[in-house]
């Protein structure tokens, strides 16, 4: 009710009663009275009337003018303090209170500005440490980030519902490789933030682990760890150290003393082996195959030996048939043994950890550190670009510098230069000069010496880097050009699967591989209706297509997809995708999507596409804008295909009209405008799915605002709009 009209009512209230007050008074006196005094009053107020009636309204309003005085000071004055108060706690702490009202209430005003400066001045104390500790952490996170992208080792962390919480660049690229799936932005459709590690191992087995780990924590164990070796549905072999994420648990009603350690996750250390045991399975089958080969030729030999022993006086044809047998099996034992050491030589050799690593990189290092060290010189020639060597980079950077210093000091060499080239399953790596022959007893002596060169020792010598290769090392002399060389034979390796530029969006300087909130994500058993917006896991995607009639044939030519993790837009995980849609395209549509027959000719054809597409956006929900035409074309291939989607979707068309009923576009470009999202790579899937999901990040607090915070009451919302009866 209006202030105003409570006031009049009130006054009306109060005259009222006023009234009624002085009439019953007046009836009682007049009702007391005899008639000769009831005669001399009304003589008195006779002529008087006017004046009664004249003090009674003064009265009245002087009375009025009290009451409305007391209800500002004492009403209206705490009413108006309280709006100020709650725009001061909610929206605009340097607000102060206005003094106004009775002096009661101005001094509960300055108190209450008096702990509003307070409270004010300690949250500048604490927002100035939350500010600190949020750089500290974000420094901490950035040290995290640098360090899990650089290591060679593939490591994961996952939390104790199998969901992927960290991963690592090098994780990244082995579970490319070990999927069977078609490739992607994001390097393969098996890892990702809060995908579940259980595609790739076996629960029970993850299960098994953890239960050992626990046991071992019982026990007391400090450092407790679990290894296995498994087999991944692409039949790799994959060896797996598990270390626990350890957290503080306290059963109830036990002291803080009595916390135990409990596990909340746990580090997966993956290792490829598949290799490994092959050549340990080589190796077997070499000893089987020297075993079982051998046996024969050396019980021929044993015997024609035990004969030639027991007849010594035998004639000389049957001495040299014998003699014959001996010499064809020891043939035949050596021709066994060459063919060996041919075919496993490298399973055979035992060598010192090597690494993988660019022939280029080797030598423009070897370059930096002998004109650092050495301050002599040095130049490239023929050297192979995408050759990669197995080396100790170490050891035989030393030995290079080593020989350098020693042409420099002993034969005054003013230059040197580098040759890398293959030769079969070798690399050779050449160190030329010009000038001085060396002699083969002085490089037989410089591999033997320690290395010591620009006030750098080392405790190998030559041989033993060489050695530790599985190399030779020998001197040679160009006679045509004048020149010498040292060639040093080490191993190849196959060539590395480098990180595709293209495939990373710009403007990222490091994708996005940790998130830690995922510790305390709700149960999955929960109902997805009635989870948060904010809770779940979404797959924002788009499709690009031969035309707008999937019931009339058209196909599908491109799927664009990115997730979102924690209200967090992952662009780096993606799936980006061209599809050979086995007819032509539309002429029409190629100015709009810029897709052509040629860039699809070839391509995977959708069979083949919509697995890894399931994969990538299991356990989420779909996200699309018009998803009712992308589904139409989902739903069209599920006959031939035997894929289905059955994942709640959300359409960001529908949600505009939820949220914005009297805008009159609803176009993603449109609603683009609207919330200030940069559109980039307008009608490509992928570009088309990044800004959906932008979109739909920043109308989850707008549907917040109307009520709308669970999956159930945002399909209900959306359901109701007049876009939802659409149908294609």
């Amino acid at each position: 009710m209006n202030k105003k009209l409570k006031l009049v009512l009130a006054l009306g209230g109060l005259y009222v009663l006023l009234a009624g007050l002085f009439s019953a008074l007046g009836v009682a006196l007049w009702a007391d009275m005899q008639e000769p005094e009831r005669q001399a009053v009304l003589a008195i107020l006779e002529d008087r009337y006017g004046l009664a009636i004249f003090v009674i309204l003064i009265s009245w309003a002087i009375l009025g003018f009290v009451v409305q005085s007391l209800y500002r000071a004492y009403v209206l004055a705490p009413l108006s303090l309280r709006e100020q108060a709650l725009v001061m706690v909610n929206s605009n702490p340097e607000l102060r209170l206005k003094e106004v009202g009775a002096p009661e209430i101005r001094i509960l005003a300055q108190v209450v500005n008096a702990l509003a400066a307070q409270r004010e001045a300690l949250e500048r104390d604490v927002g100035e440490k939350i500010r600190e500790a949020k750089a500290s952490i974000e420094e901490e996170k950035n040290r995290l980030g640098a360090l899990m992208s650089e290591l060679t080792q593939s490591v994961v962390v996952c939390n104790l519902d199998g969901r992927i919480l960290l991963y690592n660049n090098r994780a990244r690229l082995q579970f490319q490789a070990l999927g069977d799936g078609m490739p992607s932005a994001a390097g393969g459709a098996l890892i990702g933030l809060g995908r579940s590690i259980f595609a790739i191992l076996e629960r029970n087995l993850i299960a098994h682990a953890l239960d050992n780990i626990q046991h071992r924590l019982n026990r007391g164990s400090a450092q407790p760890s679990a290894n296995f070796v498994t087999t991944t549905r692409a039949g790799q072999l994959i060896r797996v150290q598990m270390a626990p994420v350890l957290g503080v648990g306290r059963h109830e009603g036990a002291a803080a003393e009595e916390a135990e350690r409990v596990i909340s996750g746990y580090v997966l250390m993956l290792d490829n082996i598949t290799r490994s045991f092959e050549i340990e399975s080589r190796r077997d089958q070499l000893l089987q195959s020297l075993t079982e080969g051998s046996r024969a030729s050396l019980a021929n030999i044993r015997a024609a030996v035990e004969n030639l022993l027991e007849y010594p006086d035998m004639e000389t044809a049957q001495r040299d048939r014998f003699v014959g047998i001996i010499r064809d099996e020891v043939g035949v034992m050596g021709q066994r043994l060459d063919r060996t050491m041919t075919e496993f030589g490298d399973a055979l050799r035992a060598r010192w950890p090597l690494e993988d690593m660019l022939g280029v990189d080797l030598i423009q290092a070897a370059q930096r550190r002998i004109e650092q060290k050495l301050d002599l010189p040095t130049k490239t020639e023929e050297v192979v670009d995408a050759l990669w060597i197995r080396v100790d980079s170490f050891s035989l950077l030393q030995g290079l510098t080593y020989l350098a210093s020693r042409l420099k000091d002993e034969f005054d060499v003013r230059e040197v230069r580098f040759r890398l080239g293959q030769a079969g399953r070798l690399a050779h790596l050449d160190l030329i000069w010009s000038g001085a022959v060396i002699g083969t007893e002085t490089l037989v002596t410089w591999e033997l010496e320690p290395m010591n060169f620009g006030g750098e020792t080392s405790p190998l010598t030559l041989r033993e880097v060489i050695e530790r290769h599985g190399g030779e090392l020998w001197f040679q002399r160009d006679k045509a050009t004048h020149r010498s060389f040292f060639r040093l034979l080490i191993p190849t390796a196959a060539a590395q699967e480098a990180v595709d530029p293209a495939t990373l969006l710009r403007g990222e300087s490091r994708p996005e591989y940790y998130d830690f909130d995922l510790f305390r994500q709700t149960e999955e058993t929960r109902a997805l209706d009635d989870r948060l917006l904010t809770q779940l896991t979404y797959t924002v995607f788009d499709t690009e297509t031969t035309g707008l009639e999937p019931s009339a044939g058209d196909e599908i030519i491109q799927i664009g997809a990115t997730r979102i993790v924690n209200g967090r837009l992952l662009k780096n995980e993606a799936i980006d995708q061209l599809i050979d849609p086995r007819r032509p395209l539309r002429p029409e549509s190629i100015p709009i999507h810029g897709i052509t027959e040629e860039m699809v000719r070839g391509q995977p054809t959708i069979d083949r596409v919509l697995p890894v597409f399931r994969e990538f956006c299991e356990d989420t929900v779909l996200v699309a804008h018009n998803a009712a035409f992308d589904m139409r074309f989902l739903q069209m291939k599920e006959e031939a295909t035997g894929v289905t989607f059955r994942q709640p979707v959300l359409d960001t068309l529908l949600l505009s009209a939820v949220i914005h009923p009297n805008q009159e576009s609803h176009r993603l470009e449109a609603i683009a405008e609207r919330f200030g999202v940069n559109v980039i790579g307008r009608h490509t899937a992928l570009g088309d799915a990044i800004v959906t999901g932008e979109v739909f990040l920043k109308m989850i607090p707008l549907l917040a605002e109307q009520g709308i915070r669970t999956l159930r009451e945002a399909r209900e919302a959306a359901e109701r709009t007049y876009y939802a009866r659409v149908k294609y």
